[in-house]
């Protein structure tokens, strides 16, 4: 599923369903996995599934949660506005949001260590509230970690394949650790399911936003947690972890670490993919991703 979105066509969509926006400047914003990304004016913009087909689904998902989470999120998130319905001009649904600003952290990284564990600390510790019976889940994120097994294998199997991975008996020792901890007992909690460098916006050194809700999921709150590697500079964990309430049991971090090991493993992959001009490459993604392993395997457990 792939569509020629222009700006023609978001103002034509505009003018037949949301008139009184159609009067705005539109300019491209981004292009992600499932969604293009328009500028909407100054304070806005619209989203179109263009590249997958789950992200309809995604985009409905967020115009049901995201409003009712929004409010209680220390930090900016883009909060759908309106919800554009499939047409002869456009065959799936479209959203108009908030526009957040700020830089990706693929792009603009984290300096500011303790401001940034603090804020990433604050904006979990709002969402992982208990999740009510009908919120969605996913059997890919924040469920069991031992269901991810073969993914991680073929991963890591393939990065080291490629000179990717230094070290791969370490990198197995931390999943082991993790795949071995005790499960999540508790309620499914909130989580944003998909909190990597591309989608943590930064500005002066510290976090200023997160943005695509599209994966969001009630479960196991150590899914999120991962992002504590995957985003902070070195020297910023423990910050994290003391900040964060409730305060995380071992055996969630560890869980957590195995689930940024993936991860980073992920992210790795998607790096090499853009150096090689392969599809779905991004260059941006790997030396956080490269970051990001090299400080779990310094705190892999003796």
């Amino acid at each position: 599923m792939t569509h020629e979105i222009t700006a023609d066509l978001v103002r034509e969509l505009l003018h037949h369903q949301h008139p009184d926006l159609a009067d705005r400047p539109v300019r491209l914003g981004a292009r992600g996995w499932d969604n293009q990304l328009w500028r909407l004016g100054d304070d806005l913009a619209v989203r179109l599934s263009w590249a997958t087909g789950a992200a309809d689904a995604l985009l409905r998902k967020e115009h049901r949660w995201v409003p009712r989470l929004a409010p209680r999120l220390p930090l900016p998130v883009p909060v759908p506005q309106r919800l554009g319905e499939p047409s002869p001009l456009f065959p799936h649904p479209w959203l108009v949001t908030t526009w957040v600003p700020g830089e990706p952290a693929d792009r603009a990284p984290v300096t500011r260590a303790v401001e940034a564990a603090t804020a990433l600390a604050g904006f979990l510790s709002a969402l992982h509230h208990s999740a009510p019976g009908d919120a969605p889940t996913n059997p890919y994120r924040g469920g069991p970690l031992a269901g991810q097994a073969d993914g991680f294998a073929e991963a890591l199997t393939t990065a080291t394949a490629r000179g990717l991975v230094d070290d791969p008996a370490a990198v197995h020792a931390v999943w082991h650790d993790a795949v071995t901890a005790p499960a999540w007992t508790g309620p499914a909690r909130w989580l944003h399911a998909d909190l990597h460098p591309a989608n943590v916006l930064t500005a002066d050194g510290t976090l200023c936003g997160v943005i695509d809700f599209g994966d969001l999921c009630a479960g196991d709150p150590a899914y999120d947690l991962a992002a504590g590697w995957l985003l902070l500079p070195d020297g910023a964990l423990d910050q994290f972890h003391a900040a964060y309430r409730p305060a995380p049991d071992a055996a969630t971090v560890r869980r957590a670490r195995g689930w940024a090991t993936a991860r980073a493993l992920g992210g790795i992959l998607i790096g090499d993919n853009g150096v090689h001009g392969r599809p779905g490459g991004k260059t941006t993604w790997g030396p956080p991703a490269q970051a990001a392993l090299r400080r779990l395997i310094a705190t892999r457990p003796a």
